[in-house]
């Protein structure tokens, strides 16, 4: 009798457990398709050319204090921010 409670109670706390999970998947993925539609938002907004000339570590010798990060936009940093939420939410859904 006492086997088959302690079996029942692992079993409740394990629906539990799988239920809160199944819970958290599906507000991360309803976070996941909002994050999206601000991500294609603020690209959209961006100006055509901006004139970024390197972007990947384009600085000159003329400007050697200035940091990369210093030298967007404002809309280009809010990019920045939304595409690194976007893949991190990415990677917590891969992993539950």
């Amino acid at each position: 009798m006492v086997n088959s409670f302690k079996c029942v109670c692992r079993e409740l706390l394990y629906c539990k457990f799988f239920l809160e999970v199944r819970f958290l998947k599906t507000f991360l993925s309803i976070v996941q398709i909002i994050i999206c539609i601000l991500l294609m938002a603020v690209v959209l907004l961006q100006p055509r050319k901006q004139g970024r000339g390197g972007i990947f570590g384009g600085a000159t010798m003329a400007d050697p204090t200035a940091s990369q990060w210093a030298r967007f936009s404002t809309l280009s940093k809010i990019t920045v921010v939304v595409c690194t939420i976007f893949m991190v939410n990415s990677l917590v859904l891969i992993l539950l």
